[in-house]
């Protein structure tokens, strides 16, 4: 539920204009909202004048409101001016001490605190000040530092330091409000302070990876980016449902190697194996059919996901992978199914690799798909000291996997069909 407090005239460059809505009718919209529901959680943006500020308080205050979270809007990523000067006065007298979290970036840090604040040390410093303006909480956003943004929280005694990575989109327009909305929203759920702000970070992470584009060459983070992540998510976990149970219908167990078998899939853009769906426990061979010991989870897997992290590298469509029996004949079965592949050896592996555990196949992968330059269905390892030679299909999804797979096994059926008759 939303209270006007202003429009704008705006777009991902600039604000135009500023009206803002008389103090007498947010109070009529606060009470609209707070007689229709109960509220959990509020979070305040733009608050424009002092008469609003003060408004807003007195509202909160005969709430009783418990979770409030203050993004405290000065400017404008453009350098408009959003709140007046007498209006951030009331913002630090009336509204911070009722605020269980106040989510200020560097510029409006220093609006709060009356200090310049270009680092780790300056936020920290700055945080005490803001709190002893009575916030429980403050989290000061580090996306304007040099280098990885890292944000700062402190709780009155520990500080929290969240670190992250930039983004390509890191100037995004709408971030801080996205970034303060999930906390809200978290908190409202029951999170913890110090999770929600990392869960925030996450979700804030996502829409700076996904951003909305503009006619006027400047993007808007995707504020819907975590619900179609979600989304994303439950579609991988079908596919791979999906998938198994056609490959279970095609009696393939006779390519279930002597390790047991996996199927792999992963989000778009994933970089981590958290990213990466696969079965727990592997795939099985039972009856002549492919069988899944525990339903397809995320994380599930450090091998598989090694390899599909690998491809998406060179290529990102390459999202879904699954090893399956190593023998001559179904390498060169591949030729015929017309798919391409490439091998690496596990005796060309560098020693600062080998020590890295769990490297192997991340590196192999890698190294195999790098002098391959191209396109590449297959890739193969005639295997090591205690390691069993594999084959590991590649493809843009679990059912083009499966799909390559069927033809293999076709094809190495067809072989031995041709070799019979030329024994006969």
């Amino acid at each position: 539920m939303s209270v006007i407090t202003a429009v704008t005239a705006q777009n991902a460059r600039r604000v135009r204009a500023v009206r803002e809505m008389p103090a007498d009718f947010v109070d009529e919209q606060l009470e609209a909202v707070f007689a229709g529901a109960t509220v959990d959680a509020v979070k305040t943006g733009m608050l424009a004048s002092a008469d609003i500020v003060r408004v807003v308080a007195v509202a909160l205050r005969e709430q009783h409101v418990a979770t409030l979270v203050v993004d405290p809007v000065i400017m404008s990523t453009s350098g408009a001016r959003l709140l007046s000067e007498d209006a951030l006065e009331m913002l630090r007298d009336e509204l911070l001490p009722l605020a269980r979290v106040v989510t200020p970036n560097l510029a409006e840090t220093a609006e709060l605190a009356g200090t310049e604040v270009s680092d780790v040390a300056g936020m920290k410093r700055a945080a005490r000040k803001i709190h002893d303006m009575g916030v429980a909480n403050v989290l000061i956003t580090g996306g304007h530092l040099g280098g990885d943004p890292v944000d700062v929280l402190y709780d009155g005694s520990d500080f929290t330091i969240l670190a992250g990575s930039r983004a390509a989109w890191a100037d995004a327009h709408g971030s801080g409000c996205v970034h303060s909305s999930a906390i809200a929203a978290l908190l409202a759920m029951g999170v913890s302070v110090p999770e929600a702000a990392r869960e925030a970070k996450r979700l804030l992470a996502l829409a700076l990876d996904s951003p909305a584009g503009s006619d006027v060459g400047v993007s808007s983070v995707d504020a819907h980016a975590w619900c179609e992540h979600s989304g994303e998510r439950a579609a991988v976990l079908a596919s791979l449902r999906a998938a198994v149970g056609r490959l279970a219908r095609a009696r393939l167990g006779w390519l279930v190697p002597e390790v047991r078998a996996n199927l792999g899939y992963a989000l778009p853009f994933a970089t981590t194996r958290a990213e990466v769906a696969a079965f727990p426990g592997r795939l099985t061979a039972l009856d002549g059919q492919h069988v899944a010991v525990a339903a397809p989870t995320f994380g599930a897997s450090r091998h598989i996901a090694s390899v599909i992290l690998a491809a998406m590298a060179h290529d990102g469509g390459r999202r879904a992978a699954m090893n399956i029996r190593y023998s001559p004949a179904v390498l060169e079965a591949c030729r015929p199914a017309g798919l391409r592949s490439v091998a690496f050896d596990r005796h060309d592996e560098p020693d600062a690799v080998r020590r890295r555990e769990g490297s192997t196949l991340e590196w192999g992968t890698d190294a195999a798909l790098a002098r391959a330059g191209g396109v590449v269905d297959v890739v193969h390892d005639r295997g090591g000291f205690g390691k069993e030679p594999m084959i590991r299909v590649l493809g843009k999804h679990p059912e083009d996997v499966v799909d390559k797979v069927i033809r293999i096994a076709a094809s190495v059926a067809a072989d031995a069909s041709v070799h019979e008759e030329d024994n006969a």
